[in-house]
C-alpha cells in the first residue's frame, strides 16, 4: 500500500576482531532501538552471524553501524549472504535476540 514502509531481511556475517568485544550485545541493543527483529550469534570461526528484518532505511542503517560496531570492535568485513538462508517466522520474534554460538 502506498504510504507504508518498506521492509527488508539481510542475512550477514561479520568478521574481524568481534567476538570477546561485546559485539552480540550491542547489535542487540542497536537493532531493539531502532525497531529491528531478528538474531545475532556468535560461530564457531571467530565471525558473528546476524538476520535482521525491519524498515528497510533502519535495517541499511544498522548495517553501516556494524562496520564500526561497539568501542573494541575492530570489523574486517561485513558479507551479505546472498540466497542461501530461508528466514522463518520463527527468525522474527517481536524482540531482537541474541542466539547461542554455532
Amino acid at each position: 500500500m502506498a504510504g507504508e514502509p518498506e521492509v527488508m531481511a539481510l542475512h550477514l556475517k561479520i568478521q574481524g576482531r568481534v567476538q570477546r568485544v561485546w559485539y552480540r550485545q550491542w547489535l542487540v541493543g542497536e537493532a531493539r532501538d531502532r525497531g529491528i527483529r531478528g538474531w545475532v550469534r556468535n560461530r564457531s570461526d571467530g565471525s558473528v552471524e546476524a538476520v535482521l528484518s525491519g524498515e528497510m532505511s533502519a535495517v541499511r542503517a544498522l548495517v553501516q553501524a556494524c562496520h564500526q560496531g561497539p568501542p573494541k570492535a575492530q570489523v574486517s568485513r561485513i558479507i551479505q549472504i546472498p540466497g542461501e538462508y530461508r528466514p522463518t517466522e520463527d527468525d522474527f520474534p517481536d524482540e531482537f535476540r541474541q542466539l547461542p554460538t554455532l
